[in-house]
C-alpha cells in the first residue's frame, strides 16, 4: 500500500513515521516547511501543494483536488495527516474515503477542534491523550482507531501536556499506520 503524509509544520510526526520504519512513498506539503527537509534527508519525495490564499476567498473545494491529483500522480493508496495545516474538502475524502488517518490531542470525542489541549485543561479533566482516527468531512468525528491516555500534572500548561501527548502519538500513530496498512493490503 503506498502511503503519503500530508504536513506543514516542524515534521516531527512525519519523522516519527518514518523512524518507526512505514514506509512512506511521498510527503505532500501544502507550504514551504522543515517538513520538506525531513523527507528529502530521507530521500522520500516531497510534493509541494501550495496554498497560497488564507483569506476569505480560498476554494477549499479547488485546492483539495488539487492535492488528489498530486496524490493520485504518486499512486498513492492511503493518506496519513501529520500536522497538515489546511482543511481538506469533500474532493479528497471523495477520493480516499476511508483511506485517510489521522492524530488528535485529545481522547476524543472529547475535545474536538484545534484547541483540544486548552480545552482539556480549562474543562478540568484529569486525564486526555491522543486518538488516531479515520479522517472525515467532519473534523475529528471519524472512527477511532486507537487511543492513549495521558495523566493531566497539577503543574501543566499547555506546552507541557502538549509536549507529553506529543510523546504518546509519535509512538500510537506509527503503529495504528503499520496496522491499517497491514489490513488493508490484506483485504486486497
Amino acid at each position: 500500500m503506498r502511503l503519503a503524509v500530508l504536513a506543514s509544520g516542524t515534521g516531527s510526526i512525519c519523522k516519527a513515521i518514518i523512524n518507526a520504519d512505514v514506509e512512506v512513498a511521498a510527503v505532500v506539503v501544502d507550504r514551504r516547511c522543515p517538513a520538506i527537509d525531513l523527507a528529502e534527508a530521507d530521500n522520500i519525495p516531497v510534493v509541494l501543494v501550495e496554498r497560497s490564499n488564507f483569506g476569505t476567498g480560498f476554494d477549499r473545494n479547488q485546492y483539495s483536488t488539487d492535492v488528489v491529483t498530486a496524490l493520485q500522480a504518486e499512486n498513492i493508496e492511503v493518506v496519513a495527516m501529520a500536522g497538515f495545516g489546511t482543511i481538506l474538502g469533500a474532493p479528497f475524502f471523495d477520493a480516499y474515503e476511508g483511506r485517510v488517518l489521522n492524530t488528535h490531542p485529545s481522547l476524543l470525542p472529547s475535545f474536538p477542534g484545534w484547541h483540544a489541549v486548552t480545552d482539556a485543561l480549562q474543562h478540568g479533566v484529569r486525564v486526555t491523550g491522543c486518538t488516531v482516527h479515520i479522517a472525515t468531512l467532519e473534523v475529528d468525528a471519524g472512527p477511532i482507531l486507537a487511543q492513549s491516555p495521558v495523566e493531566i500534572r497539577d503543574d501543566d500548561d499547555e506546552n507541557s501536556l502538549h509536549e507529553r501527548i506529543k510523546l504518546t502519538e509519535r509512538d500510537l500513530y506509527p503503529a495504528t499506520i503499520k496496522k491499517f496498512l497491514a489490513q488493508m493490503e490484506k483485504q486486497r
